[in-house]
């Protein structure tokens, strides 16, 4: 909290949803400030393209750059040698950003799709090695920490991994029917061989790359007000930050990014997703080769990009049946963890720096239950914690898709299915939910559609 202001927060009904009042304590004067969901980086797009705008109020020299970040984004690597893009391989998943964050957002939960190749991946460790780096991973020998399952030509992939689904049938108290499901994975190795059983999988979906400069900009200090990994309140709610390894800075710190919040900024987590999900080398990630395959510049443009993503409005907020699903939201504890106010810190780009913001999302890790458990760590975070999912956008999921798959894996085929499958901390909130008049619940559904 800024010295000398008291936050109060309330739900109004009108245009934006949300009213906070700023009280100054010397003066008593107060100032009215209605909160859009990214703040001024905000645009009106609730189209199938709502995740393509650059942040509205970027200046005429960012606005440029971003434009340039937007060609490297999409840049589809080949084969070197090559006059343009080479680098790809020689194991990759996938050939450009794009391919996998589908007009910047989601991806289909799909292996060696014949015209996608690889959105979904599987991230590997093996508990008995060696971490790269202190408290991280250790990777299994001869693969790595990802399964690429994709290769250069004259190269063997590191393996096919096969998707099934498990059917899980339940009820509701009122006797409504539902069905979630699961992932089966069967993974066989190039050799013909089937991964140990020691071996530790996850299967993951990228995540849409909306508003993460405005994400990167929270404060280490807000995030740790935030935490309550002793419960101290009595809530059921124990979120923790992952602390995690800089490898540029040899240094530990709070991890924001990915699905259990394991890179630290958006420079690293890039530079991840070139290495591990392309094959692609850079100057942060060498992947051992003399020269990268893309410069500082290409890097730090793509970086660049998706710190400056504009965030839609939301919609229809006005809807009564819109207001008390946002009222329930709360009501029953969903926005414990899915936090709907938070102010930004300084940040290098002055246009996501001291934004008011409804991300919903703490970016803290939260014991989901053995349901959702992966079983496999990733630094602090344990194999049933997973990072606080921010749900702004979340509305506009089916439209830029076509489905809607939720969670980590792709399971949830509903943002319904997505509710019923927390447990852990989130357990009572999920009874809660179970115990709702359809309605109620109906409501609940819609509200989270207008993110």
């Amino acid at each position: 909290m800024r010295e000398g202001y008291i936050y109060v927060r309330f739900r109004l009904t009108g245009p934006l949803a949300l009213l906070v009042i700023f009280i100054l304590s010397c003066g008593g004067e107060t100032e009215n400030v209605l909160i859009r969901a990214g703040g001024d980086t905000s645009v009106n797009n609730r189209t199938s393209f709502g995740f393509e705008d650059p942040a509205a109020n970027l200046s005429e020299e960012n606005l440029e750059k971003h434009l340039d970040g937007d060609l490297e984004f999409g840049n589809v690597f080949v084969t070197a040698p090559a006059p343009v893009n080479p680098g790809l391989g020689p194991l990759f998943n996938n050939v450009s950003c794009e391919s996998c964050h589908l007009k910047n957002g989601k991806a289909h939960p799909l292996f060696r799709d014949p015209n996608l190749r690889s959105p979904a991946l599987v991230m590997v460790s093996d508990p008995e090695g060696e971490p790269d780096v202190p408290g991280g991973n250790p990777p299994v020998e001869g693969i790595g920490n990802q399964i690429q399952d994709h290769a250069i030509f004259g190269v063997d992939p590191e393996g096919t991994i096969y998707l099934s689904w498990e059917e899980i049938s339940g009820e509701y108290p009122d006797g409504t029917s539902y069905s979630l499901r699961k992932p089966v994975l069967d993974i066989i190795l190039s050799d013909g061989s089937s991964l140990g059983e020691d071996i530790q999988t996850s299967m993951r979906l990228p995540l849409p790359v909306i508003g993460l400069g405005l994400l990167e900009a929270i404060s280490d200090e807000t995030l740790f007000e935030l935490s309550d990994p002793d419960d101290s309140d009595g809530d059921g709610i124990s979120g923790r930050p992952n602390m995690v390894r800089n490898r540029a800075t040899s240094s530990t710190e709070i991890g924001r990014f990915g699905r259990k919040a394991g890179a630290p900024n958006l420079r690293m987590q890039t530079a991840r997703a070139y290495a591990e999900d392309m094959g692609v080398s850079s100057p942060e990630l060498t992947l051992g080769d003399a020269v990268p395959d893309i410069t500082e510049e290409q890097l730090a443009l793509a970086t660049f990009y998706v710190q400056t993503l504009a965030v839609p409005l939301r919609d229809d907020v006005d809807d009564p049946d819109v207001v008390e699903g946002e009222a329930i939201f709360s009501d029953i504890g969903c926005a414990s963890c899915h936090v709907s106010v938070i102010k930004t810190g300084e940040h290098p780009i002055e246009e996501v720096s001291y934004q008011t913001i409804q991300p919903f999302t703490d970016l803290l890790l939260h014991d989901m239950g053995e349901g959702l458990a992966d079983n496999r760590p990733d630094f602090q975070a344990t194999g049933r914690e997973w990072r606080t999912t921010p749900l702004w956008g979340i509305g506009l999921t089916k439209k830029m898709l076509g489905e809607e798959n939720f969670l980590h894996d792709g399971r949830a085929r509903t943002l319904e299915e997505a509710i019923l499958w927390h447990g852990g901390e989130a357990e009572r909130v999920t009874e809660r939910f179970k115990s709702l008049p359809r309605q109620k619940r109906n409501n609940l559904i819609k509200f989270l559609n207008t993110l």
